[in-house]
């Protein structure tokens, strides 16, 4: 089964708690390359969401943003941030003495500046919510890779077309190679007439360089490779796995047949039929580079 790794996925949560949503989106690359956007409340738990993608996403380039935020009034933690506090009266007692004015009310004007309470979360109200956020997280997870599936689906039926399409290319290649055969012969049966009047004509020599030359241009053991190969490229798709890997490294063993056949040859009306098959390839190989 065939997936591709081009994915969208997308969760909600919303309730009298909180609110989270979650968002992934995924492409092509050859590695698992995560991206991870949210905010801090739960940057602990980073590496987990990461491993995570990883595992279930395998791989592709992974962007996952996570939105949250509580509703509950004790989310968050007031606390004085003594440094700025400190720093704002010493500078306003500076003032204060340099224009000879009192100092009864400083501390008031400072509590009311800005930054004098630092807000931080409450960990026992994120470690309430995480297990709802997790399962947001998941719950998007699968709906990438539903995603995947579907796109999947039109990227395997595009590959068994261009496999169907060099299978018949094929056996175009097995009607005319017997043809190609036969002019081959009628050729050397010319120049071997031409030779043979020659008084310096060696015979054995000219047996050896034949048999040479026959076993240069036959492409025999290429067409039954290719067909092989082109077998063992549908069967790795009618796996339960997608195996864009191996995929790939079957379709440059069918590239080397094909460019073999093409150099061997030695035929007009072949390298026609060679040129359509690299072009199907060429659709493959683009193809597979989107396949999981």
């Amino acid at each position: 089964m065939v997936q591709s790794m081009t994915g969208f996925g997308q969760q909600s949560i919303e309730n009298d708690q909180l609110s989270v949503s979650i968002e992934i989106k995924t492409l092509n690359s050859k590695n698992a390359d995560s991206n991870i956007k949210m905010s801090s409340a739960f940057s602990d738990k980073e590496i987990e969401i990461r491993n995570l993608l990883t595992s279930k996403l395998q791989r592709g380039k992974i962007l996952l943003i996570l939105n949250y935020a509580s509703k509950r009034e004790d989310s968050l933690k007031a606390a004085l941030n003594t440094s700025v506090i400190k720093s704002y009266y010493n500078d306003l007692k500076s003032i204060s003495n340099d224009l000879d004015e009192s100092n009864e009310q400083l501390l008031q004007i400072v509590m009311t500046m800005p930054e004098v309470y630092q807000k931080e979360n409450n960990e026992d109200v994120l470690a309430e919510d995480w297990p709802s956020v997790l399962e947001a997280i998941k719950s998007a997870i699968a709906k990438t890779i539903e995603f995947r599936s579907h796109e999947g689906e039109a990227l395997e039926k595009a590959l068994r077309g261009s496999v169907e399409k060099i299978s018949t290319y094929l056996e175009e290649v097995k009607v005319l190679d017997p043809q190609r055969i036969e002019r081959l012969k009628e050729r050397l049966r010319s120049q071997v007439a031409e030779f043979e009047s020659n008084d310096n004509f060696d015979s054995n020599r000219f047996e050896q360089e034949l048999i040479f030359y026959i076993e240069k241009l036959d492409i025999n053991e290429e067409k039954v490779r290719l067909a092989q190969h082109l077998k063992y490229f549908i069967q790795t798709l009618d796996t339960p796995q997608s195996n864009g890997k191996k995929l790939g490294f079957i379709a440059q063993e069918i590239g080397r047949e094909i460019n073999t056949i093409g150099s061997k040859a030695n035929d007009v009306d072949i390298q026609k039929i060679v040129v359509n098959m690299k072009d199907e390839l060429e659709k493959i190989k683009e193809q597979n580079l989107n396949i999981l």
